[in-house]
């Protein structure tokens, strides 16, 4: 069966919303060649980030690539327990994904003997990432020329063809959709073209997303995430305890890059966290900051990374990783076992 990968069109064109998110979309761009610095220092494993995101010539500090190996594992054993719990009959939808390799990573498990999804098949029914259609044509651009990221969609893809645009690309097994997540109706409606099935469990990711947003526009977000699938759950990554002074340094800061944190009033604290959440339809909610995650990691890694760099201020990475939180929230799911564990961490009971 012959498939095939057609030409995307790259058309694009400036509006004043462009030159608005512009800010936003450079934050993409700064994580993702700060996880790129630290795959290649030897944090983790992922063959594929190398191919979608380009190795900085300036090193980054140790505390940065510590609190991204913290990042990045958090988030990494949530999504493993929610596939687990479905036997994998769900499925992912990464809010904002920007050059995040998870796809790629769970459909070629056996690649790592390290990191997180070593002999298991944990690839959900269909995996879909929205972000700025800007953004995705990059990524569309990519895929479609380098094998090791175009071959696993098609392996999975069960039609003769795949065709793709600047902005969007649907397979059997894959998504990814220019959009903005602010415009609910657009995001529905566009989800669904790509066959969002609202029947099934559902994950959703959100990794420093939520903050760029109005509190309005994340609650309708959340809300909607609420509503539309019966059985979900929601992981939110990004900055809390932003009333003092290292968080209003941090807000200043994103201001001289032109980057307004506009959601950063629901940002104060753990409990504000998880009141956003509860109140707009989710269940349970739970949320770790950064710094009791990192402290609560298997101590074999803790050691392993420690090795890899020599730190000098433990109170920098401290406030760092104070100031920053892992949220997760869940509705429904009676199907599902009771409860599923996050080690070293909490339940996350559905």
């Amino acid at each position: 069966m012959a498939t095939s990968l057609r030409r995307p069109s790259f058309t694009t064109c400036s509006s004043p919303s462009d030159t608005d998110d512009e800010g936003v979309r450079g934050t993409c761009e700064d994580a993702s060649i700060c996880k790129r610095f630290a795959v290649s220092v030897g944090y983790w494993q992922d063959p594929y980030i190398q191919h979608l995101v380009r190795l900085s010539k300036e090193r980054k500090a140790p505390e940065i690539n510590r609190g991204y190996f913290a990042r990045v594992h958090g988030v990494s054993q949530l999504v493993k327990a929610f596939l687990r719990k479905t036997e994998c009959n769900c499925q992912i939808l990464n809010l904002g994904a920007g050059m995040d390799t998870t796809f790629w990573r769970l459909k070629v498990c056996t690649d790592f003997s390290w990191f997180f999804y070593q002999d298991e098949d944990l690839l959900p029914s269909k995996y879909f990432e929205i972000d700025f259609p800007m953004i995705v044509t990059r990524k569309l651009h990519s895929i479609k020329l380098k094998p090791l990221l175009s071959k696993p969609i098609l392996d999975l893809h069960s039609e003769d063809t795949l065709q793709m645009d600047g902005h969007i690309l649907d397979s059997t097994r894959y998504a990814i959709i220019g959009a903005d997540l602010r415009d609910i109706h657009e995001l529905e409606e566009k989800l669904k073209k790509c066959n969002m099935n609202t029947q099934l469990p559902t994950l959703l990711i959100a990794e420093c997303v939520l903050v760029y947003m109005t509190p309005e526009q994340s609650t309708n977000l959340l809300k909607w995430a609420a509503k539309s699938f019966e059985t979900a759950m929601f992981i939110n990554y990004e900055q809390v305890n932003m009333d003092d002074r290292f968080g209003q340094i941090m807000i200043e800061n994103l201001r001289r890059r032109q980057c307004d944190l506009a959601g950063v009033e629901t940002c104060k604290s753990l409990e504000s966290q998880k009141e956003r959440l509860l109140s707009s339809g989710w269940e349970s909610a739970s949320a770790i900051d950064m710094m009791e995650l990192y402290s609560k990691l298997p101590r074999a890694e803790v050691s392993r990374i420690e090795s890899l760099e020599f730190l000098d201020e433990m109170e920098l990475l401290e406030q760092l990783m104070q100031h920053y939180c892992l949220c997760w929230a869940t509705k429904g799911g009676s199907e599902l076992a009771s409860v599923c564990f996050l080690p070293g961490l909490k339940e996350i009971t559905y």
